[in-house]
């Protein structure tokens, strides 16, 4: 009996989900559409890498930051489908000319998020498992307890224990 929940199914799913998303995003006719694919698989994946304090949670944020700018770049298209659009606006169609002026407060913002989430980022947790335990054990030697670092390396790599009850422990030995 196949269940719907196997490990591969939802591996290759996700993995054919994720390459639709990207050809229709290369293609220029069908950028929203993959944009709009691509929304929640991001999501996911970012909410998963703040949460299990991997690595990539930078680049994770900026990709769903990127996603969100090409809706907002499409949002003349989208909000006559999104519930927030008025009664007025319902079948018309927009019939403005397109600047050939540089969006320098979009640039500036777009430039402003980045740096913002870089530096967060940096600040948001103060230890991390990484995703080995070399990555996690070579962090240890910038930690403020080093000791502390080490053993919380070793309750997750050699012992397999949650990463709770290891920052837990962890928490303790910092005091």
């Amino acid at each position: 009996m196949v269940f719907l929940c196997h490990y591969p199914l939802n591996v290759g799913f996700i993995g054919v989900s994720q390459l639709t998303a990207a050809l229709l995003l290369l293609i220029p006719r069908t950028t929203l559409l993959g944009a709009m694919l691509y929304l929640p698989i991001i999501c996911n994946i970012c909410v998963l890498t703040y949460a299990t304090r991997f690595e990539g949670t930078r680049i994770a944020t900026l990709m769903l930051l990127a996603n969100v700018y090409l809706l907002w770049w499409d949002y003349g298209r989208l909000k006559y489908v999104l519930p927030l659009a008025s009664s007025s606006d319902v079948g018309t169609t927009p019939n403005q000319k397109m600047s050939g002026k540089f969006p320098w407060v979009f640039f500036g913002c777009a430039v402003a998020v980045v740096v913002l989430v870089i530096v967060i980022n940096n600040f948001v947790y103060d230890i991390r498992p990484g995703n080995s335990q070399l990555e996690c054990t070579n962090g240890c030697a910038n930690n403020a307890h080093p000791e502390a670092c080490e053993r919380f390396c070793t309750c997750i790599y050699d012992e397999g224990n949650t990463l709770d009850n290891c920052l837990e422990e962890y928490r303790k030995r910092k005091e």
